[in-house]
């Protein structure tokens, strides 16, 4: 049997996109739960999500956007009230005049997952959201993520580089395509151990109780033994 030692940290796989107000909320909601299970080791992996997968890659004016989605701008400004208002509870700012544009976030989510060679991909994903909903700055321009790159310690130049290829934008999609496949419709969900799943920004005790259960049936699952491998004759 596997001692309490030998159990890997428990994965926690938080599947948001860096433009949805619940997932801002729901990631400060989480750092407080893990504040509340610090003695439970758990790693925590940021998976990419499309809120709004047909806006282009360049973006589209941020009223045209909430006509489109909501129907008309003052619609979801009376609906955006309560989101406002829970994300000052958590300390956060949601300046929602501030806000022009509405990005594509398939370049944010790459600029994330380049963010684990800083050791700090949560660090990118709140300096996005901080750009994005405190800041209203455009998420599609390359020059704002080059210096949300730089603010988090990659390299300007080869942020820069990289945002002009391809590069990892086949693993993105396939990434926020498979969590749609698992029947994910709807974000922030927090996945505990692969045991236990959480949707919506739930309050950090709830998400706290969650990573427990899940922290119990975790280790159990790792203490089983596990099938021999067959041999090859």
């Amino acid at each position: 049997m596997a001692s309490s030692a030998s159990i890997p940290a428990m994965p926690i796989d938080v599947v948001s996109d860096v433009v949805c107000p619940w997932c801002f909320i729901g990631k400060r909601r989480l750092e407080k739960a893990l504040a509340l299970t610090s003695d439970i080791p758990v790693a925590i992996h940021w998976r990419p999500y499309f809120l709004n997968d047909w806006v282009p890659r360049e973006g589209i004016d941020r009223n045209t956007y909430l006509e489109t989605k909501f129907g008309s701008v003052e619609r979801y400004s009376g609906m955006a009230k309560r989101v406002q208002e829970a994300a000052a509870a958590e300390g956060l700012v949601y300046a929602l005049d501030k806000i022009a544009r509405q990005p594509n976030t398939l370049d944010c989510h790459r600029l994330i997952l380049w963010a684990r060679n800083t050791g700090d991909p949560a660090r990118m994903k709140q300096r996005l959201m901080e750009l994005y909903f405190a800041e209203g700055a455009d998420l599609s321009d390359r020059e704002v993520l080059v210096g949300a790159g730089l603010d988090c310690g990659l390299d300007a130049d080869l942020v820069r580089n990289l945002l002009a290829s391809d590069a990892d934008i086949e693993r993105v999609e396939q990434a926020a395509q498979s969590a749609k496949e698992a029947g994910i419709d709807g974000v922030p969900c927090f996945i505990f151990g692969n045991v236990l799943a959480v949707s919506g920004a739930q309050a950090p005790e709830y998400l706290a109780d969650a990573i427990r259960r899940a922290s119990v049936e975790y280790a159990k699952r790792a203490r089983e033994p596990q099938p021999a491998s067959a041999s090859a004759d």
